[in-house]
């Protein structure tokens, strides 16, 4: 379950929530299955709530939105991928400290 300042992505909502994006946005491809995934969740949210209004963060499980996976490129999980302008400019794999997705997330502003 997601923070309420946590997007929820999906096919439908992709474009509007991440290319379309005035703000840069951070978005985390998860699956419930995923320990490490789950690990990062409590990080994101707390990030989600620092960043509010500055960067938007959005989680997308990749089990039900595949296709979107592919095209950005997941190989592995988590990977967070940092949006800013409709395009993706950065990326990470796997479980990192707080410090880290911080500056991931201070390079989007």
């Amino acid at each position: 379950m997601a923070a309420a300042n946590i997007v929820i992505l999906n096919a439908s909502n992709f474009t509007a929530e991440v290319t379309n994006s005035a703000e840069p946005v951070l978005v985390d491809f998860w699956a419930p299955w995923c320990g490490p995934c789950k690990m990062l969740a409590p990080l994101l949210d707390e990030l989600a709530g620092e960043y509010a209004g500055k960067v938007k963060i959005a989680k997308l499980d990749i089990d039900e939105s595949r296709d979107l996976a592919i095209e950005h490129g997941v190989q592995s999980i988590p990977t967070l991928a940092l949006f800013k302008g409709g395009k993706q400019i950065a990326q990470v794999v796997g479980m990192r400290p707080k410090s880290e997705l911080k500056k991931l997330m201070d390079g989007g502003l």
